[in-house]
């Protein structure tokens, strides 16, 4: 019977206790074997060595046909797409970190095929593992009935039905700002001392709505409002559904190194965003790229011309929006970092058409940070901080716009 096949594999059981202490590191790939070969007259065989078992799910994407595996957590290196694709039932393959501790393979067909198997064998003596994967042949119509992502309660939230309606296009309204408050489900993020980063952001994205919303003016949603996963991609896709005036994620990260610490904010990156444009054409939803615009039917140089047109548009207001959040931040007290305006390349900040910024309140791994962040007066005062940004961005970019007649 031809439905989408979506495996899960949950490793936490591992029998084998001299093997517990690692379960949680980075699982790496044994290139020698791991390949992808034809198997039989129309199938497709993929076997993935790994130095341990990892949680996992397959699922497959039209437009064009693909099967697509997550892991939580693989390290690609010295795996050679040459050498590994060995079957030209597959037409390539892409492999890669896609959110901060998750890892993506992507394998682009040919021809329509569904999941007929897939598993995962752990060796109880060295604890490696090894993933195997059959595809058979299918028509366009069943790959149709069984494609698409999965929406499984702690991998992703399930679809919104909330949103409020996109805004009217006249009219003094409010500003419809979207809160993000990073990790979240299966993905704590940082942990240190007991805490961790997921509950901490929640709950300050909550405290900084309540604050907003008793100021007047503005509308704000949140991207998750418990304790589920929700993916980068559909974070993005939230933004857009919404019709959101700015993007917000909050972060409290840990570094192994160094000794950072104080409150930053990140935008795009240029070089990452000039390949985000590229990206994100190439992604099956399109109708969530750039709001109000639907690139289902755009060929992927198209959308990649508009989303840079956007871009372009939306860059200088990111800048002036992050610049005016340190200051609101900083002006109540911070403390800020050393470099408190910072780019990189995150994911969630790839919207082409909406102001995204990130915001780090500290680092976890910094125990003034960490003091900080649980205290609740002291999250108030950055609430108020960010407000304050918001507010004088907001004055701002009205002035600007009406400059260049928009």
């Amino acid at each position: 019977m031809s439905r989408i096949f979506f495996a899960i594999a949950l490793i936490c059981a591992l029998a084998v206790s001299a093997f517990a202490h690692d379960f949680s590191a980075l699982a790496r790939i044994e290139p020698a074997n791991s390949h992808v070969q034809n198997d039989g007259q129309a199938g497709v065989r993929v076997q993935l060595g790994l130095s341990q078992g990892v949680p996992y799910r397959v699922f497959t994407l039209e437009n064009p046909y693909r099967v697509v595996l997550d892991f939580k957590e693989v390290d690609w290196t010295g795996l050679e797409s040459d050498s590994f694709l060995q079957a030209d039932r597959v037409t390539s393959v892409q492999f890669g970190a896609y959110v901060p501790g998750w890892s993506r393979m992507v394998l682009e067909l040919g021809a329509p095929m569904v999941v007929d198997t897939a598993g995962l064998r752990i060796d109880s003596a060295s604890g490696a593992a090894e993933l195997s994967l059959r595809l058979k042949r299918s028509t366009a119509e069943t790959f149709a009935t069984s494609a698409g992502a999965p929406r499984q309660p702690g991998w992703d939230l399930p679809e919104a039905a909330d949103l409020p309606d996109a805004h009217p296009n006249d009219g003094p309204r409010p500003l419809r700002v979207m809160l993000d408050p990073g990790h979240g489900g299966i993905d704590p993020g940082a942990e240190v001392q007991g805490v961790n980063e997921k509950s901490l952001m929640l709950t300050f994205a909550r405290e900084l709505r309540e604050l907003l919303l008793r100021q007047g003016g503005y509308e704000v949603i949140l991207t998750r409002t418990d304790d589920h996963f929700v993916s980068l991609e559909r974070r993005i896709a939230l933004a857009h559904r919404a019709g959101a005036d700015v993007f917000i994620s909050l972060h409290a990260d840990i570094l192994s190194e160094g000794r950072a610490h104080g409150a930053a904010v990140y935008t795009l990156s240029q070089d990452a965003s000039d390949v985000a444009s590229h990206k994100l054409a190439e992604r099956h939803d399109r109708a969530d790229l750039i709001s109000g615009v639907d690139l289902s039917g755009a060929d992927d140089q198209v959308a990649d011309v508009l989303l840079d047109l956007a871009r372009q548009e939306t860059r200088p207001r990111t800048d002036a929006l992050a610049g005016a959040l340190a200051n609101g931040m900083a002006q109540q007290g911070g403390p800020m970092n050393s470099h408190p305006i910072r780019t990189a390349s995150f994911s969630v900040l790839k919207a082409a058409d909406i102001p995204s910024v990130l915001i780090e309140l500290g680092f976890l791994s910094s125990p003034r940070d960490l003091k900080n962040i649980v205290d609740p007066e002291w999250r108030m005062g950055m609430a108020r901080g960010i407000r304050d940004g918001l507010e004088d961005w907001r004055q701002q970019d009205v002035i600007r716009r009406s400059l260049i007649g928009q």
